[in-house]
C-alpha cells in the first residue's frame, strides 16, 4: 500500500559526477528519478530546484527534502555554516550552500548528510543492514567514503567521519604517490575510480580483472576495513560505489586483505560465520545513494 500524497518525499542524491533526484516513500514506491551531471554548483542546484518544483507542480505536496551529499559537509546544526559543502576538491564547490539554495521554493522540512551516511541509512532501513544497530556502508567511487552507523546513528563530532582519507599501510614494493589532492596516498588517493584511471591511463571498467592495479585497491580497501573492525566492530561492512558495481571481482581480494591484515585477532561471529556474508553488496545495490535521500527526507519530516 503506497503513502498518500502528503507523506510525498524528495530527495537528492548530489555526486562528485552527477546528481540523482528521486521522488517517492521507499523502494517499493518510487514515482519519478532524474538524473542531472555534477557542473559548476549554481547551474546544478538550479536544475535540481526546476526538477524539484515541477514534480510538485505534476504530483502534488512534497512532505519534506533530504539531500545525501558529497562532503565535506558542515552538519552541525548549530553552525551558521550548516548545510555548506566545506572545503573540496571539486572545483567551485567549496562553502557552497546547498541546503540554503534547495529549500527556497521548496520550503518543506530539510534533512541532510553525507552520500554514504544516506545510503547507510537506507541499508539499514530497508536494504542489507535491517535489523542491525552497528554497520558500516562504504563507497568505491568517484572518491572513497564511509558511513559509519554506531549504536543506530551516524557518528557525528565536530565533523562527520572521512575515513576515505585515511592514510593506510602501503603494499610492499608499491610506490606510487597516489593521487588525493590533500594527502597523496590516502585510501581514496589510491582506490577511488579517478586515482585508478590516474595510475593506468584508462577507466576502471576497462582495466581486466586480473591488471596488477587491482591488488593495490584492494590492498588499501582491505587496511580501510581492518580500521573499521578495529575502531567500532560493526556487525557488517556493505561495499558499493561505481568502481565496486564494475568490479565486483574486488570482493574476494579485499575479503583475503582483511583476512590477512587482522590475523586472527578480532574473534565475532560475523568474522568467524564467513566474511562473504560480514563484506558484501549492499541489499539496495545502485539505489542505496538515491534511497538514503529518501531516507533523510522521512528523518526530517519526523523530527519537524
Amino acid at each position: 500500500m503506497h503513502d498518500t500524497a502528503t507523506d510525498l518525499l524528495a530527495g537528492v542524491e548530489l555526486g562528485g559526477t552527477k546528481c540523482v533526484c528521486i521522488l517517492g516513500t521507499g523502494p517499493d514506491d518510487i514515482r519519478a528519478t532524474e538524473v542531472v551531471p555534477t557542473g559548476e554548483p549554481e547551474r546544478t542546484l538550479g536544475a535540481i530546484d526546476s526538477i524539484l518544483t515541477a514534480w510538485r507542480n505534476e504530483y502534488g505536496p512534497i512532505a519534506a527534502l533530504g539531500i545525501a551529499s558529497f562532503g565535506p559537509l558542515e552538519l552541525r546544526r548549530d553552525s551558521p555554516r550548516y548545510g555548506r559543502i566545506l572545503s573540496t576538491a571539486k572545483p567551485g564547490w567549496s562553502n557552497t550552500d546547498v541546503v540554503g539554495r534547495l529549500r527556497q521554493r521548496l520550503t518543506v522540512p530539510v534533512g541532510v548528510d553525507t552520500d554514504v551516511n544516506g545510503a547507510a541509512l537506507a541499508e539499514g532501513r530497508w536494504g542489507g543492514a535491517r535489523g542491525l544497530d552497528d554497520f558500516a556502508y562504504v563507497t568505491v567511487g568517484t572518491g572513497v567514503g564511509v558511513g559509519l552507523v554506531v549504536a543506530g546513528r551516524t557518528v557525528l563530532g565536530f565533523g562527520h567521519s572521512e575515513l576515505g582519507h585515511l592514510r593506510v599501510t602501503r603494499m610492499a614494493g608499491d610506490a606510487w604517490p597516489g593521487h588525493c589532492p590533500f594527502h597523496g596516498d590516502c585510501v581514496e588517493g589510491l582506490a577511488s575510480g579517478p586515482a585508478i584511471s590516474a595510475r593506468t591511463g584508462t577507466f576502471p571498467e576497462r582495466l581486466s580483472p586480473n591488471h596488477l592495479a587491482w591488488e593495490s585497491v584492494a590492498f588499501a580497501l582491505g587496511q580501510l576495513l581492518h580500521t573499521l573492525v578495529v575502531a567500532t566492530a560493526p556487525r557488517k561492512i556493505l561495499i558499493g560505489g561505481g568502481v565496486m558495481n564494475a568490479r565486483p571481482h574486488l570482493f574476494e581480494r579485499i575479503r583475503e586483505h582483511l583476512k590477512i591484515s587482522l590475523n586472527g585477532y578480532m574473534t565475532a561471529d560475523e568474522l568467524e560465520g564467513g566474511l562473504v556474508n560480514y563484506v558484501a553488496p549492499p541489499g539496495l545495490g545502485a539505489l542505496a545513494g538515491p534511497l538514503g535521500a529518501l531516507a533523510l527526507a522521512s528523518n526530517a519530516r519526523h523530527r519537524s
